[in-house]
């Protein structure tokens, strides 16, 4: 047992300066203490997701990620002990974004695309909601240099049509401009869909996503193992897209959160 609480304290000491913000909104992550670091890593659930629990000074500690469609209020995690650990959600409004696509399809999705997005939709949400046991990566880079033009959590109208918030942050940068890697992790599933375009997914262990989309072109492949940097992919505007830009977004528990969080200022 003292083996593994030395080890659990190295794991904090490496990650402590890039531990993810807390910011318990909707599209926030809130940091709710489970149980002391000398119990055995706890299985938590938020939502009937499993819940990266990382160690943090004397504590398990669960960094969950809060739906952009929750309601302020009390919300509840279950551990597989039977525990029930209440947590709160504080109140958050998003802006609103107009946005307008020349590729009518792209908006009113025909019949033969509509079946695509349904087929895709069931390959996306197992990606996002995949969890590798074992240690996470928190150590974020930003995965191109640029400025955020599409605001994490925006509420959405495309040709004056309702849409979900964006869920994740785009960043302005030239076609072909490389993107890397924001942390360790291995490649989970790269593919061409009908509204992010080429897409990579890369796990980061313990239900840690990151996701990079509208790619110009995919430069690995599902299993490669990578360290913070290497390059998977260019930037482009493939999919629903109204010019060359990085989607990236992060998932926990499923949940996309805001990656600015995970952000240090000087990053």
């Amino acid at each position: 047992m003292k083996k593994w609480l030395l080890l659990s304290m190295a794991l904090y000491s490496a990650n402590a300066l890039a531990f993810p913000r807390e910011n318990p909104v909707p599209g926030g992550i809130a940091h709710v203490t489970i149980a002391p670091l000398s119990n055995t890593a706890p299985i938590v659930q938020y939502a009937g997701q499993r819940v990266t629990v990382v160690p943090v000074a004397s504590q398990w500690v669960a960094l969950v990620g809060i739906p952009l469609d929750v309601e302020e209020g009390t919300q509840q995690l279950n551990t597989a002990s039977g525990e029930r650990i209440a947590f709160e959600i504080q109140p958050k409004q998003y802006k609103t974004q107009h946005i307008t696509i020349r590729d009518k399809n792209k908006v009113d999705p025909d019949d033969e695309s509509s079946e695509r997005i349904v087929r895709e939709l069931a390959v996306q949400q197992q990606a996002k909601t995949h969890f590798t046991e074992g240690e996470t990566q928190l150590d974020f880079i930003k995965p191109v240099p640029g400025r955020d033009t599409g605001r994490f959590g925006l509420k959405r109208f495309i040709n004056n049509q309702p849409r979900n918030p964006h869920s994740g942050m785009d960043i302005a940068a030239a076609t072909g401009t490389p993107v890397e890697a924001t942390a360790a992790g291995r490649v989970l599933h790269t593919d061409d869909f009908f509204f992010s375009g080429n897409t990579v997914y890369v796990d980061h262990g313990a239900g840690v996503i990151s996701l990079y989309a509208h790619l110009s072109e995919i430069t690995v492949k599902p299993g490669d193992v990578l360290q913070q940097g290497d390059i998977v992919g260019k930037v482009g505007s493939t999919g629903r897209a109204t010019g060359p830009h990085l989607h990236w977004s992060v998932y926990l528990n499923g949940e996309p959160v805001d990656p600015a969080l995970f952000l240090s200022s000087k990053k």
